[in-house]
């Protein structure tokens, strides 16, 4: 039991010390609402709810965005989120990129999005079958499918 007591106490310095260890500081950018992306309601709040704490400057920072380690994984997947895709500047991107984007959401939401580590601590964002076949027609500019160029 001393053991254990002991061990616990040096998780708890360690993690202690963790928390001096500068960081990247939680921001959100100011948005323009001319700027933001602009879609039907319905997928409007598919990506409200599932992908903006990640793909826009309208992030919800959660306590644990405040604890190390935490929040440099938390840090890190908000800004490498906003690089790959920001809906806050959507209309910044030139319609080519837009397309571009579209083909990455059509295949991100049933490969990967949203991250399975973001989904433990926010179940409410689960894309349903449902949210997933709204968002993929939405891409596709309802087609249903993206074509794609065979080399």
């Amino acid at each position: 039991m001393k053991s254990f007591l002991m061990y616990l106490g040096a998780v708890a310095v360690i993690i202690g010390l963790l928390q001096f260890i500068p960081t990247y500081e939680k921001s959100n950018p100011p948005t323009d609402p001319q700027k933001e992306i602009q879609a039907p309601k319905e997928v409007m709040a598919i990506f409200k709810r599932s992908c903006y704490d990640c793909h826009s400057n309208e992030t919800k920072w959660p306590w644990y965005a405040n604890v190390a380690p935490m929040s440099w994984a938390v840090r890190r997947d908000v800004i490498e989120g906003r690089k790959a895709l920001n809906f806050s500047t959507w209309n910044d991107y030139s319609d080519e990129k837009k397309q571009e984007l579209k083909k990455q959401i059509f295949r991100s939401v049933i490969l990967a999005m949203p991250l399975p580590q973001y989904l433990w601590l926010h179940p409410e964002a689960k894309l349903s079958s449902k949210d997933k076949e709204t968002i993929r027609n939405w891409a596709s500019d309802g087609k249903g499918y993206i074509d794609y160029d065979v080399r």
